[in-house]
């Protein structure tokens, strides 16, 4: 026989994941949370800066969620909407108040709730304003995030969200963010609607003029135009307010509220509004088998409990404050580009050659992994910074010291 090395030994082959290869999480796997602290498998504890994109403003496992769940549990889940059951009026009744509206109408996630003002705006628009039949037109803004239904990327200037997905559904007129008279202009006898987020946060907590708002609203009065507001990520507490809108004084006529209304535990959205938009979904016009159902509304009448005292959008606007002073000291050192903050969300920009196509934000990501703090890269080189109402003072200034050292290390390219 030869003297030649008997055949390498097959390496163990890497486990095929069954999971559509459509995110590219952190290499972090969770198991338990608590708060604002989750533990992951190899034992350590994170501090999560991120909190589930705003579904968990008030912390994993808020007690008086859990304990809502649980009680429900025992009793009944669900019953369809072709009957009723005694939580859906009460919960209607407390998320109309708080939001100073006259009807809301249930449903599951967020996307499912800007789809449902989206055909109230068309359906109000035929049988309310009058424009002639399919030619109803809706205004948007680029840079927006809204969900990912072939309806609501048709209008995405997103790429990775919107190509390959067509044929893209007509009837969007893409402005720019921030701009009242590309607003005005785009409105005509067909526009039914402006659909816009208060403040972007999947582009990167992106804050709009002071006087944007109060001239949208002013446009929209001015022609008969509803104004459609997305605070599935911006509402219920994250800015400060109840509603990011409240920050200008400004009322939407629709609403759209989504992740946090569930506290974390359970999918819950919903659109509130003026009762002479919904009204017009009738019977057979729009349903969810599981919109309104008794475990979502026990869970979200817990959050409407958190939220009617106030004490969560105070705190979001004082910590706020501590998280805007910690990242402005960053800009001014260098270590930042920019750093945007309204209540308790940031959104940071580093220093890159190459902003829009950079993976720098997914790095500092992995060296704030490291560091045992979890965030979220926007896009290019950007990150946002989204922590739970209830994290603690001292958590979130050891947060932005380890934000510092991560960016430091950065910059010196170790």
């Amino acid at each position: 026989m030869s003297g030649a090395p008997p055949p390498a030994a097959p390496s163990p082959a890497t486990p095929r994941s069954r999971i559509a290869p459509n995110y590219a999480p952190l290499p972090v796997e969770i198991v338990a949370g608590e708060g604002a602290w989750v533990t992951a498998t190899d034992g350590h504890r994170y501090l999560d800066l991120l909190a589930g994109y705003s579904a968990l403003n008030f912390g994993h496992r808020h007690p008086a969620l859990v304990a809502a769940a649980h009680r429900q549990l025992d009793t009944l889940t669900l019953t369809s909407r072709a009957f009723s059951h005694t939580l859906l009026e009460p919960w209607a009744e407390r998320l109309t108040a708080l939001t100073r509206t006259d009807l809301a109408l249930p449903m599951n996630t967020g996307a499912e709730a800007v789809e449902t003002a989206i055909k109230a705006a068309r359906k109000w628009g035929y049988d309310v304003k009058g424009v002639p039949a399919d030619q109803a037109t809706i205004v948007v803004a680029a840079g927006n995030f809204h969900g990912r239904t072939t309806t609501i990327v048709s209008f995405s200037t997103d790429p990775d969200a919107r190509a390959g997905f067509g044929p893209y559904t007509p009837g969007f007129r893409v402005v720019p963010f921030g701009d009242a008279a590309a607003v005005e202009q785009a409105v005509d006898d067909t526009t039914v609607a402006v659909l816009m987020e208060p403040v972007q946060g999947e582009q990167g907590v992106v804050v709009p003029p002071d006087d944007f708002w109060p001239a949208v609203r002013r446009t929209c009065d001015a022609h008969g135009v509803l104004l459609v507001a997305d605070e599935i990520q911006s509402g219920l507490g994250r800015t400060g307010t109840t509603l990011a809108l409240d920050l200008w004084g400004v009322r939407a006529d629709l609403t759209t509220l989504g992740k946090a209304l569930g506290g974390g535990v359970v999918p819950v959205s919903a659109v509130v509004g003026r009762s002479e938009v919904l009204g017009v979904l009738t019977p057979g016009t729009h349903g969810s088998t599981f919109g309104g159902n008794p475990l979502a509304c026990a869970v979200s009448l817990a959050v409407l409990d958190l939220l009617e005292t106030g004490d969560h959008q105070e705190r979001a606007k004082i910590l706020g404050e501590q998280l805007a002073t910690a990242t402005r000291a960053l800009v001014d050192d260098g270590l930042l580009v920019a750093a945007r903050t309204v209540g308790l969300w940031a959104g940071l920009d580093v220093p890159a050659s190459d902003p829009e196509h950079s993976v720098v934000g997914r790095t500092l990501c992995e060296r704030l992994l490291a560091r045992r703090v979890l965030a979220k890269d926007a896009h290019g080189a950007t990150i946002r910074l989204a922590p739970p109402l209830v994290v603690r003072e001292a958590d979130l200034t050891w947060a932005t010291d380890q934000l510092r050292d991560a960016l430091v290390e950065l910059a010196s390219g170790r």
